[in-house]
């Protein structure tokens, strides 16, 4: 008798396991949906106000590329627009594919996004972190095929020294996917954040030693617009498919 309670109870709480971790899953989504639904709202008014023009350069990720807010001044002439979205994950970028990218067709995709993967308290594996870019990357390739991807990568800010290892490791994955994979191009921004001894340039981080000062994003164009408008005037050059067709 005794046995067969066990079983009954073992067999009760693997049948109840899944629908927790499904509800809890459901949660965490609607946390984070609140946590970006101001976001996507202003990006809608910002839409309506000023219809974009389909075929750009998007900007894409987290804090670190939401407040980049002259970015498109920077960039000018070519057609720069942002929308990254701070606090967001790799999987948030996944998520909100059909919101963030699709309505925009852009010819160039500009990326930064992992480091609040890497910041949790129980952060995910690097290689986890790159396979949810992958899959990002593979949705872009599903979609919008002659779009290009330029991943910038993740930064070893001086307040997570202790992680810099695994920051190491996910742009490393990312950027022997980018050097394999058609369309990819990887941009190392971490050589422009320390100075000649290889230490962090606090100068240009804000208190929190993780943002940037907004004149830092001048070191950001400099190493970023001659690899965009490089990658731009492919994009511009590439005969679409369908037109190629007819």
């Amino acid at each position: 008798m005794k046995t067969s309670l066990l079983r009954f109870v073992a067999f009760a709480l693997l049948s109840i396991t899944p629908v927790l971790a499904q509800a809890a899953s459901t949660d965490e989504a609607a946390k984070r949906w609140a946590q970006y639904e101001p976001s996507f709202v202003a990006f809608a008014e910002a839409d309506r106000a000023t219809p974009p023009v389909k075929g750009g350069i998007l900007v894409l990720g987290s804090s670190i590329f939401r407040q980049w807010t002259n970015v498109a001044e920077q960039m000018a002439p070519l057609p720069v627009l942002n929308r990254a979205f701070g606090g967001s994950r790799t999987g948030d970028q996944l998520a909100r594919f059909d919101q963030v990218v699709l309505p925009y067709a852009p010819k160039v995709i500009l990326y930064y996004c992992g480091s609040n993967d890497l910041k949790m308290a129980q952060a995910d594996a690097p290689e986890v972190i790159f396979g949810r870019f992958r899959a990002f990357s593979e949705r872009v390739r599903a979609t919008l095929p002659e779009t290009r991807i330029i991943y910038v990568s993740s930064t070893r800010s001086p307040d997570r020294v202790e992680r810099w290892e695994q920051v190491d490791r996910y742009n490393a994955l990312v950027l022997a996917y980018c050097a394999a994979t058609p369309h990819h191009t990887y941009i190392d921004i971490n050589p422009a954040l320390v100075d000649a001894d290889g230490h962090p340039r606090l100068d240009l981080y804000k208190d929190d030693k993780l943002h940037f000062h907004p004149s830092s994003y001048d070191e950001f164009t400099r190493i970023i617009k001659p690899v965009l408008n490089r990658v731009w005037a492919e994009a511009e050059a590439t005969v679409p498919r369908t037109r190629a067709s007819r």
